[in-house]
């Protein structure tokens, strides 16, 4: 343990041995000189921080110099009571405010007294509590105000987790003062009791046992009281004061003496008519040469601050055109344009108040939920969603970019519902024809009035809101394998190496670079497949990672290990699975024209014969969107990855699975088949 340490326990053992172990009067004095120092360091770093967080360990060491102030009123009063005398600094204070006047400095005492317990004790112990109080009611506010910023893009995750550890730590440090108040308080009570104490029973002590008349006992004890009071009582003070300071400074970027001169001198003009006031007030019986010596210093003063501000303000107008100008050339100012955000969110002026708080907007929480949910559904995190109004957009519309380019855009109106139909439709409702964002069904835009009769005709209505925040969730669902790129690949190895360290070791860096792992969760990704488990897909990689590099091969591993999510993705309630199944003819076709090179396998097969098999899906297809059924294509694992590589131009939204990705109990039915010609 380190000797700073070791001091400090050494310190906090020493004050419980002064309870008990009578003290030398020389040890006495360099003790209560100790503790007006310390109380002296407290209010002038108190009087400095910035923040009440800078000085977080006041609560508890308040605690620490109330018990060393204790022990030392216990230690003075043995010395008193039992020897009459208790070092010279007591004595020396004592002679100092009595001043030969016993009653006199009594009274000063108990003044001084009064005002420790009733007005900075009483105002210290209040505004702790209300403090307290706020702080903890402003909490939810406060973290729901980081998540906002941090969803809009304005902070980092970084920062966010920052300012949350600043709010918690706020709680902690004002409901730790509004504890810590009470020790004040309890110490100025225990401070006249121990006055009280040390004049009754020295009394009876020096007239009983030391033999002294009432007049003595009176002068000695009185003076060795009101010392004791004193060099105990004055620290309290300045305690009792920084307390105050602390629990009523808010954050600044000046401490309390340079935040007092700036705001109390802001504005100089102010100072003319106090001097004037004060001048007037030398025309009555009041001494005229003193009025007017303050009137005309207080006049001088407003005259340099003015000057002072005139100035200021002049330089501060140049350092700004130099600023601008210095930005404008800077070769920074470029770089900094080419950043890009990998989400972006933009909006018509019209619909900013989805997005304004102030009005009843909550597309930031909408957004804020929206990454909760993918981050469960799809196991990756997703980046931030920067949002912005975009003047060249249409009122109403709306668009979504990932990495600069356009995905995604569409048109609400905020004072519309949106009215999907229910299969019929139905001309008497009235509406605004339009198709559903994110699904692209038939839709109206229908009126507030009219929500009720779409609601009892069958249509689902949902509010603009929901719409859009419905759009960007499919949207990002769809784009997801975009959004990850080699350094969140990395943040997501390092979160399953905190759980699975050996087996993160044993695929990355080696065989497989992080590189290498991306690609196999991005092809996941592609075709909706969650990574969330990724145990599992880390456990098919160790397994084959070894035999082979080829991406598209571990992907294909790593599906089939996730067998059990596939088939829970596509079956539903045990009902027997739709699918169309690859006949055997055309998968001896693909599998005849996989050509395997030391870049990876791929299919050669004519243009003819790769247009037959994409016709003949799109035609059982066909049979299966009538009946708004999932398209599912079946066929053998070798040649799965090649069915969907023939299908992306034009099924892109069919799902090919292979058998070995459906469990063994899995009912399967097919409703077509593929063949050529």
């Amino acid at each position: 343990m380190k000797l700073k340490d070791m001091s400090v326990l050494i310190a906090v053992i020493l004050v419980i041995v002064m309870l008990i172990i009578p003290l030398p009067d020389w040890l006495l004095s360099i003790l209560i000189l100790t503790n007006i120092s310390l109380a002296l360091i407290v209010i002038l770093v108190a009087m400095n921080t910035e923040e009440a967080l800078q000085f977080s360990i006041f609560p508890t060491l308040l605690l620490l110099l109330t018990l060393f102030r204790l022990a030392l009123n216990i230690s003075t009063t043995r010395a008193i009571l039992s020897d009459g005398h208790a070092g010279g600094v007591v004595e020396t204070f004592g002679s100092f405010v009595i001043g030969g006047n016993p009653l006199v400095g009594f009274v000063v005492f108990i003044i001084l007294v009064i005002i420790q317990f009733l007005v900075i004790t009483k105002g210290s112990e209040r505004v702790s509590e209300v403090a307290a109080r706020f702080t903890l009611d402003a909490m939810p506010g406060k973290q729901m105000s980081i998540d906002a910023d941090l969803n809009a893009g304005m902070i980092s995750d970084v920062e966010a987790k920052e300012r949350r550890e600043k709010v918690g730590n706020e709680a902690d440090f004002y409901g730790a003062m509004d504890g810590a108040s009470k020790f004040v308080k309890g110490d100025a009570i225990a401070g006249i009791i121990i006055v009280l104490i040390n004049i009754v029973f020295g009394l009876i002590i020096g007239m009983m046992q030391m033999g002294m008349s009432f007049q003595e006992a009176i002068n000695t004890f009185m003076r060795l009281t009101i010392g004791d009071g004193l060099v105990t009582q004055i620290p309290a003070i300045l305690i009792s004061t920084a307390t105050g300071i602390v629990v009523t400074r808010v954050a600044s970027e000046g401490n309390l003496s340079s935040d007092v001169t700036k705001q109390l001198f802001r504005y100089p003009s102010l100072l003319y008519i106090a001097a004037g006031a004060i001048f007037m007030l030398g025309l009555t019986p009041i001494n005229f040469f003193l009025t007017t010596t303050i009137a005309a210093v207080l006049a001088g003063i407003g005259y340099f601050l003015s000057r002072v501000q005139k100035k200021q303000e002049t330089v501060a107008e140049v350092t700004e055109e130099v600023q601008e100008e210095t930005s404008m050339k800077s070769s920074d100012n470029v770089v900094n344009l080419l950043s890009m955000d990998p989400i972006e969110f933009e909006f018509g002026y019209a619909l900013i108040p989805l997005a304004d708080t102030n009005q009843g907007g909550d597309l930031l929480d909408r957004i804020v939920m929206i990454r909760k949910q993918l981050a469960i559904e799809l196991g990756i995190v997703i980046p931030v969603v920067r949002i912005r109004d975009n003047i060249q957009l249409g009122p109403n519309e709306y668009r979504l970019k990932i990495k600069g380019n356009e995905v995604a855009a569409g048109e609400v109106l905020l004072d519309h519902y949106l009215a999907m139909s229910p299969g019929v439709e139905d001309d008497g409702l009235d509406g605004i024809e339009t198709l559903e964002p994110a699904f692209g069904l038939p839709a109206k835009w229908i009126s507030e009035e009219t929500k009720d009769d779409a609601e009892l005709s069958g249509y689902t209505v949902v509010d603009p809101p929901s719409v859009v925040s419905t759009h960007l969730t499919e949207t990002i669902k769809r784009h997801a394998h975009e959004l990850l790129g080699r350094q969140e690949t990395k943040q997501l190895i390092d979160h399953l190496k905190e759980s699975y360290p050996i087996l993160a070791e044993e695929v990355t860096p080696e065989p497989l670079s992080v590189g290498d792992v991306q690609k196999v969760l991005a092809k996941l990704l592609r075709e909706h497949v969650s990574v969330r488990n990724l145990p599992v897909i880390f456990e098919t990689l160790a397994d084959f990672g070894r035999m082979t590099t080829d991406t598209d091969l571990l992907a294909e591993y790593a599906r089939q290990a996730l067998a059990p999510q596939i088939t829970k993705q596509y079956v539903q309630n045990s009902q027997p699975l739709q699918v169309i199944t690859v006949s055997g003819a055309v998968e001896k076709v693909i599998a005849d024209h996989i050509q395997q090179t030391e870049h990876g396998n791929y299919l050669s097969l004519d243009p003819e014969s790769q247009q037959k098999i994409v016709q003949s899906v799109m035609e059982q297809a066909e049979r299966l969107s009538l009946r708004e059924e999932t398209v599912i294509v079946l066929c053998s694992p070798t040649i799965r990855m090649y069915v969907r590589q023939l299908l992306d131009r034009n099924l892109p939204h069919a799902v090919v699975l292979s058998y070995n990705e459906l469990d063994n109990t899995t009912e399967i039915r097919s409703v077509g088949m593929v063949n050529v010609a």
